[in-house]
């Protein structure tokens, strides 16, 4: 951890597993996570387009809307159900450089078939977008991370409970109860 202007910025490396499949179709993907140090790893035992994080327990899987809608919905419902039922915490990326109504339409339809299911679903529109917010996520939900930010929570709850005038006036209501 470094010092910066005052505040303390910490470097997080991951190891990210992706399926075989976005080696092959999708480059940037690794690009940028490589860049920022990140190990990636590629495994043919995981679903095509998916990205595990898997010391945050979390998984991705990553789609294009027009290739969506060029191979068939049903297909692909079928492969976000079986990744769903694998992982706990789900997440589905539609990618697409513009949403409009069409888009909105399968997002939709998808939400209304999976619902109450722990899928996610994030709609994008770009590679650096879509690394930023998986990362983002994996960081949130890494155990390290969470437990840091328990712990910065508690204190700032603790120093407003402190500081706060309406507990002050609780305090010396409940002493003049007493």
């Amino acid at each position: 951890m470094t010092e910066s202007g005052g505040q303390e910025q910490s470097r997080w490396i991951t190891t990210v597993i992706m399926s075989m499949g976005l080696q092959v179709m999708t480059p940037p993907y690794m690009t940028v996570l490589q860049r920022q140090q990140h190990r990636v790893r590629y495994s043919g035992s995981v679903e095509i387009g998916s990205v595990i994080f898997s010391l945050s327990g979390v998984a991705f899987i990553l789609a294009d809307i027009q290739d969506l809608v060029m191979r068939g919905e049903e297909q692909f419902l079928e492969r976000i159900q079986k990744f769903i039922n694998i992982h706990r915490n789900s997440f589905l990326v539609l990618s697409a450089t513009l949403h409009g109504p069409q888009e909105w339409n399968i997002i939709f339809r998808i939400q209304r078939r999976f619902l109450g299911s722990n899928l996610h679903i994030i709609p994008v529109h770009n590679t650096a977008e879509t690394v930023k917010l998986m990362l983002t996520i994996a960081k949130m939900t890494s155990k390290l991370c969470a437990d840091d930010i328990r712990y910065k929570m508690a204190m700032t709850k603790a120093h407003i409970m402190e500081n706060s005038p309406v507990w002050k006036t609780l305090q010396e209501y409940q002493l003049h109860c007493n």
